[in-house]
């Protein structure tokens, strides 16, 4: 079997104003949902690592949540830490803008720590749910030494922590640093304001830093990528880059319509996108078919509440109480 890791924190999600109902609704969130995604869009010759780090306090209940995945490796568990787990409190304005507050304590990782786990892996997903997980050293450290290609969802990194825990968005320094350490890379049009003018100068500065694959998430209208010269699918990072060599290619993914009856459920739907489009490219998928099931997946979730039988979901399966 092949063995992707998973870097990301398990978060205890409190909503509010989703539903209309007097009370806010409890269920895991964070890492949750991509894994949950990866669970079901994974090749039958691929497992998952999760290198998350979890408060003592939530421990028995994470690793409860990955025995209901089909696709953890065995010796996959949930690593402790004394510290409380991060529970993070939404308060929803529309379907697509809502506020966070994050309490709780995980710490990220250093490169000491990280490196013993990175040795017997063929593929990363890193998705920064915090924003505390790496530092750019540890980033650039994870890049010089793991040789499979790396998947990054920069999420919570251009996210800033008042005082009171409310998460506010603040410009990314060092850019093309990060940028530099992963092969894909996925956006959001806030995290993208807060890296450069526009998309396509964004685009300008990773795919010169070595990206291969740039993606911006963009809610009901879709997904805007750009390609590198040369990329199609994952086997072609096996050729090094080559600056000049042709255009990037570039278009808009309208997203697919979820049939939901009622209101949905917008929460983990760019977490849902990525680990679902990273998953099928690493089951050979080209581009083109990858971006078409993350589209699907990313719908679905939208149907379904909270990340507790989304895989059994996003498979078209009942859940099993």
């Amino acid at each position: 079997m092949k063995r992707v890791g998973v870097i990301g924190s398990f978060v205890w999600d409190i909503i509010h104003g989703r539903d209309i109902r007097a009370r806010p609704v409890e269920e895991w969130g964070g890492i949750t949902y991509a894994l949950s995604a990866a669970d079901a869009a994974l090749g039958d010759d691929w497992e998952l690592v999760p290198l998350s780090k979890v408060g003592r306090d939530l421990v028995p209940e994470a690793r409860r949540f990955l025995r209901g995945l089909r696709r953890i490796a065995p010796d996959a568990e949930p690593i402790e830490v004394p510290q409380r787990n991060n529970r993070v409190e939404l308060f929803y304005h529309s379907d697509e803008r809502r506020s966070e507050v994050l309490s709780g304590g995980v710490p990220g990782w250093t490169w000491a720590g990280l490196q013993p786990l990175l040795r017997d892996l063929d593929a990363l997903y890193i998705n920064l749910i915090s924003g505390f997980e790496l530092d750019l050293e540890t980033a650039q450290l994870i890049r010089q030494h793991f040789k499979g290609p790396i998947y990054c969802d920069l999420h919570s990194l251009v996210l800033a922590l008042e005082p009171d825990g409310l998460r506010s968005y603040r410009p990314l320094p060092e850019v093309a640093a990060w940028c530099a350490c992963f092969d894909i890379l996925q956006v959001n049009e806030d995290e993208l304001a807060m890296m450069a003018p526009d998309g396509l100068a964004l685009a300008a500065t990773a795919l010169g830093a070595g990206v291969r694959n740039l993606l911006v998430t963009m809610g009901r209208r879709g997904v805007v990528y750009f390609a590198a010269p040369g990329f199609e699918r994952l086997a072609d990072l096996a050729a090094a880059p080559r600056p000049g060599a042709g255009p990037l290619r570039t278009a808009l993914v309208p997203a697919a319509t979820a049939r939901v009856d009622g209101p949905g459920d917008p929460t983990g739907c760019g977490d849902v996108w990525g680990a679902t489009y990273f998953s099928r490219l690493l089951a050979g998928d080209i581009m083109s078919v990858a971006l078409d099931r993350a589209m699907t997946a990313a719908a679905r979730n939208v149907e379904h509440r909270g990340a507790t039988g989304l895989a059994h979901h996003l498979r078209g399966e009942l859940h099993p109480l």
